[in-house]
């Protein structure tokens, strides 16, 4: 086995022991499962870039050069043909989508296998530090590599094979892959998604158009980024896209679409055929993260006289393969209302002559479109339901909600909760400064209090005297203001979250206010407490005489947790001002935000306070 890195910049040398240049590249033909190296790319006088047959001209290689068979004055230079690469320049340090572990990873080594004396095979890329560290030097690897065994650790390689590969950082248009166009077209939307969603942005739309209308419909339902959907969309003709909205089912494309400007929107809405669109527009009808707005209009019912268990199985086969997936079959009643439902179970264990109405649940539970999206979602869970009916208050059904749809309303909202209460959702893809970042925000406090040490001391000749030690015992209380401050955060982000301003049980805005001050003047009652014993207490010297600093600071500390707490009703109506507009909301920006404001009431505190403490 050799390596990319292990080739490039070997000398090239001509039969007759001439040097005639540097290995740059190597071209492979992409037909194949492990592709055939079929040209030699070097550099000669001059970095003058050449191109030679392989197979031709190579007589034999290794690490250390490369040795051709015919002198310099035989070789016949080539170029690079329609099914071919060159892996360097096409394939190295480039993002290539493994198709296997579903994941976007950048190539960092290329691995070949010699299959005889001269001929070489790109068997895969290396995607793990190992190759990153042989690029650099192959000493370098292997002393990694003899530490990481003397400390009982393995580095091992990580290698994607060719056939589980998909370029994805140069046009292909004109050089078939074997396998990774067909490769990508035959995945899950969702895995598709997934990808598009880790690529670069200046690589999304090209992969996005790789695929066929069907596989862009299904993909763009399983963004999770709506405004990443929203421009990929933007950026594709308006008759691809109305097809596309077209393939959509109707709560996905209405969801898209209303991501959108209102003239595209309209635009692509017209392009729709006449029953795509009614259906969209419906749904557009009904305010965003309700019921109305994420149900489907594509169910299956039957009249609730009449018709036998055949005549439902009958139905069922008539559906086209793209229709909303059944769970249920509803029945209607002859004033056009929901009166029960009939599970696909019911219908495979019962005598084709059944009448449905004998087998069916007349105890339903359903929704009205007006009902909270989170709210629907919950009780499908609640009750196992594989799809709720949303039905309108004349009894009318007006469309589903699948189970599937409430688990991804489900999920958004928890993603939402972490990020308000100052978490983040887990990613096994994250970088590896992930735990540092975690640390970071768990500990901003602890970095902001340098920043208070900074502030003071530039203040101290003029609030504090020429006392360094007085400086840093005041600085000493400021931390008991930032953690209580990111307290009273947390404390409004679970309030935030467990009330609902809609539900009747739930505590008004005024009795929260009432609380948060009452809590605030106790906090801040303990630690002005502290501060009177500091000053009342008789210390021996000469600690005695530094004291009031340390006093000076936690009075300051009781004015900025006061003034947090009290302001706790406003970053509470900040949250719901900001939920009502659909606007994400980060809790530790938030927390930040009243953080920097203690300090400044900090600050603020001890050069109001300090004539009057330090004085006496």
């Amino acid at each position: 086995m050799i390596y990319l890195s292990q080739l490039m910049g070997n000398p090239v040398y001509a039969a007759d022991g001439e040097k005639i240049g540097t290995v740059s590249d190597l071209g492979i033909a992409t037909g194949e499962v492990f592709p055939r190296v079929t040209a030699l790319a070097f550099k000669g006088p001059g970095r003058t870039p050449f191109m030679i047959s392989w197979r031709k001209y190579v007589d034999s290689y290794d690490e250390s050069e490369i040795r051709l068979k015919v002198n310099s004055t035989d070789i016949r230079f080539s170029y690079l043909q329609p099914d071919e690469v060159l892996i360097a320049r096409d394939i190295l340090n480039k993002q290539i989508v493994d198709t296997r572990g579903m994941r976007v990873v950048r190539v960092n080594d290329l691995k070949l296998s010699d299959t005889n004396s001269t001929q070489l095979r790109l068997l895969g890329a290396e995607v793990g530090a190992r190759g990153i560290l042989r690029s650099l030097h192959p000493a370098l690897e292997r002393g990694v590599m003899r530490v990481a065994r003397a400390l009982g650790k393995q580095i091992p390689e990580r290698i994607i094979a060719w056939s589980y590969m998909d370029l994805v950082e140069r046009d292909l248009s004109n050089v078939k892959l074997s396998v990774s166009h067909k490769t990508l077209d035959d995945m899950h939307p969702a895995d598709i998604a997934d990808i598009i969603e880790r690529l670069d942005p200046r690589l999304r739309g090209q992969v996005f158009a790789q695929l066929d209308d069907e596989q862009r419909a299904g993909a763009m339902a399983e963004f999770d980024d709506d405004a990443m959907a929203a421009e990929l969309m933007g950026n594709m003709n308006e008759t691809d896209a109305s097809r596309m909205l077209s393939e959509m089912d109707p709560d996905d494309a209405a969801e898209l679409v209303s991501e959108l400007d209102y003239d595209k929107a309209e635009k692509l809405l017209r392009l729709m055929g006449v029953q795509e669109q009614r259906a969209v527009r419906q749904l557009l009808g009904y305010r965003e993260d309700t019921a109305g707005r994420i149900m489907t209009s594509e169910f299956a019912s039957m009249p609730e006289e009449g018709t036998t268990v055949a005549d439902a199985v009958q139905m069922l086969r008539g559906l086209d393969e793209d229709f909303e997936a059944v769970r249920y079959v509803y029945l209607i009643d002859e004033d056009n209302k929901l009166s029960g439902v009939v599970t696909l179970n019911q219908l495979i264990v019962s005598e084709p002559e059944t009448r449905l109405k004998d087998v069916c649940t007349e105890e339903l539970i359903t929704a009205s479109p007006e009902d909270d999206q989170e709210d629907v979602a919950e009780n499908i869970a609640k009750y196992n339901l594989l799809a709720m009916p949303v039905v309108a208050d004349d009894g009318h059904m007006l469309g589903i909600v699948t189970v599937d749809d409430a688990l991804d309303v489900l999920e958004e909202e928890h993603a939402e909760d972490l990020q308000i209460a100052g978490g983040a959702p887990s990613d096994d893809d994250s970088s590896h400064g992930g735990d540092l970042v975690w640390m970071l925000r768990r500990n901003a406090w602890f970095f902001l209090w340098f920043a208070g040490v900074v502030v003071l001391a530039a203040l101290a000749p003029r609030v504090l005297g020429e006392n360094s030690l007085m400086m840093f015992l005041t600085c000493a209380a400021l931390p008991a203001a930032l953690v209580l401050s990111d307290d009273a955060l947390s404390y409004v982000a679970n309030f935030f979250l467990q009330n609902d301003p809609n539900d009747d049980g739930s505590p008004s805005a005024f009795g929260f206010a009432v609380k948060s001050i009452g809590l605030g003047i106790v906090l801040a009652g303990v630690v002005f407490l502290a501060s009177l014993a500091l000053r009342s207490v008789r210390f021996a010297e000469p600690l005695h005489a530094y004291m009031p600093g340390l006093a000076l600071g936690l009075a300051a500390a009781s004015v900025a947790v006061l003034l947090t707490f009290v302001a706790c009703p406003i970053y509470l109506a900040i949250l719901r001002t900001r939920e009502e507009k659909n606007l994400d909301t980060s809790g530790f920006t938030m927390s930040l935000t009243a953080m920097v404001v203690a300090l400044a009431v900090f600050v603020a505190a001890v050069a109001l306070l300090a004539p009057a403490m330090l004085g006496a």
